[in-house]
Formats: structure tokens, sequence, C-alpha cells
């Protein structure tokens, strides 16, 4: 058996590992996380399968290296169904192994946030999300990458990177996940001092300091009450948000209206578009590919990859 792989459960006749590696129905959960109610939560993903009748192989890689691993052979092998339980970070590196292969993703939301099932309308509830996963229907939705790494919902640079660098810090340290990210913003807005770069979309090119600059696969809503969400998953466009450097305590002003939804956000350039081209005065840069910070060599290439990707959602009415 590989390392950081064990198998958790199994509906059917247990399976070895090679057979495993060729099942028309692959299921991975996020193994990283070891809180209770993570566990909690595995559990009810279980008894979920076992109410649908399910006969799948469930495993529980131990990181995501390992998760894209096994959806890769999955796919490789002409699996029909990978179904991927775990937060927006799980999801993505799902995605990362199953775009452009006929393989399709059935999610099941565990983590906090779950943009990429809310936008997709798949249910939070996980007893309905499995129920999702084997009598939903297909729907082909777009990717996008950054320098060849794929995203399901987005990528930043800027504030948000370091303010992510810098909760892992705290975290590494003992501090709770909510109370280091509320340090980290606390340590990194006041600090903004913008940053260069040239941001090529096609015919537009925009050039100068900024602190913040978010791309997301397809158009984020910037109205209340829907600041943050997708209503199109399948326009093969990039949306390009970004926040030109004004000072740091205009900064901290727009980042709380913005988390307590006060208003539209101001100040902000958008753009759309199938590629963008950022340049920067950097010779390496973090960057935020859905949550996950990365060290990228500018420049930054990012692009559409329209319905690359395969996911189960609820049927529509007919």
């Amino acid at each position: 058996m590989a390392d950081g792989l064990r198998y958790v459960w199994s509906y059917g006749p247990m399976l070895n590992e090679a057979a495993a590696a060729t099942a028309d129905i692959l299921c991975l959960i996020n193994g990283a996380a070891h809180s209770g109610g993570a566990d909690s939560k595995r559990q009810l993903v279980a008894d979920a399968l076992v109410a649908a009748g399910a006969t799948v192989q469930v495993e529980q890689p131990g990181n995501c290296d390992e998760l894209v691993r096994r959806a890769r052979e999955a796919a490789q092998n002409r699996a029909k169904l990978v179904i991927a339980g775990g937060g927006d970070g799980t999801i993505s590196a799902a995605a990362n192994a199953l775009a452009g292969t006929d393989t399709a993703l059935a999610v099941l939301p565990l983590g906090t946030l779950n943009h990429f099932a809310k936008d997709l309308g798949i249910p939070l509830e996980i007893e309905k999300a499995v129920v999702n996963a084997f009598e939903g229907e297909i729907r082909t939705v777009d990717v996008a990458e950054v320098n060849g790494r794929i995203f399901i919902n987005n990528s930043s640079i800027g504030l948000y990177p370091r303010m992510v660098r810098k909760r892992e810090a705290l975290q590494r340290s003992g501090w709770s996940k909510w109370l280091a990210l509320a340090r980290a913003a606390v340590a990194v807005f006041p600090a903004a001092r913008g940053f260069w770069i040239r941001l090529n979309a096609g015919s537009r090119t925009l050039s100068g300091k900024t602190d913040f600059l978010f791309v997301g696969n397809n158009p984020y809503e910037l109205t209340i009450p829907q600041v943050g969400a997708r209503t199109v998953l399948d326009s093969g466009t990039l949306w390009a948000w970004q926040l030109p450097h004004t000072g740091r305590f205009a900064v901290m002003l727009l980042a709380l209206r913005a988390l307590f939804r006060l208003e539209k956000p101001k100040a902000p350039i958008v753009l759309t578009g199938r590629e963008f081209r950022v340049e920067m005065r950097k010779a390496t840069v973090d960057v935020a590919v859905d949550g996950e910070v990365v060290s990228m060599t500018p420049p930054l290439q990012y692009r559409s990859r329209p319905r690359a990707l395969r996911v189960m959602v609820p049927k529509t009415a007919s």
C-alpha cells in the first residue's frame, strides 16, 4: 500500500490497491484534517453512502499530492466518477487531476466556505450531496490556470497571499485558524505598501502600483447581497479585479467594507478576457491558488480552459 494512503471504508467486496485503481467510482476524503468535526463529517459520508446503497471504494489520502495522484490514476484507468470530499482546496486538487478527462467529479462539501459547491448549487448537506453524486447530471464547467496550475475559484497576488502566509505561521505556533487569520489581517493590512505590475488583457494594458490583484474563473458578483458569488461557470472568461494602491488606511477601510458587506467595493479596476499576462519587478511572487499559496516566477500567465471539467450537479427541473 502506498505511503500516506489508507483505506477507510469499503462497500461491496474489499478491494486491494490494484483493483481499486481500476474501479469505476472512487471516493477520496481529505485526510489532512484531524479535528473531531472532520471525523464527524467523514462518518456522515460513510453513513450517507450506506444509505444510498453505493458500492464504492473510499480512500483517505494523507495529503493533497496523494489525492491528486489517486484521482489522476482513476482518470487514466477510465473511471466514470471521482467523488472528492473536503474544502475548496481539496476539490481544486481533484480538479487538477480530472480537468480535460472524461472522468466526472462529484463534490462532497466538507470545508468551511465551500464556494465551488455553492456556486454550482450542490447541496451542502452531506446526505444530499452524496445523492447528487449518484443521481445528479453532468455539467461541463470552466477551469482556469496560472503558469500551468489549475484553479476552480480564483487566484490572487498581494495582500491575501501575504495574509495566508502569516496565518499559517501563527497556526504552526499553536494559534487557532480564525484567531490566526484575524491577527494576520491586523499585521498585513496596515503594512500595505503596494507593488508594481503590468497587466495585459488583450487590447488593454494597465500598469502601476497595486495592493491586490484578484483573478476569478468567470465573473464574480459585486452587488449586495451576492458579493463574491458567481452565477455563471461556463463563460470561458477570466475576471480580474485590481485594487490600485491608494495608501494603507484606504486599504483597511475597503477591506472592512467588503468584509461586512456595507456597500459595493469602491475603486477597483475590473477587466475580463480569455488570457491575462501579469508582469512584475520581482524574481518570485507568492500566488494564492484556491486558497493555497505557492511561489511562482513572473510573468504570470493566466488563461481560461472553457468547459474542461465534468461535474455532477443537481438535475434541472423538467
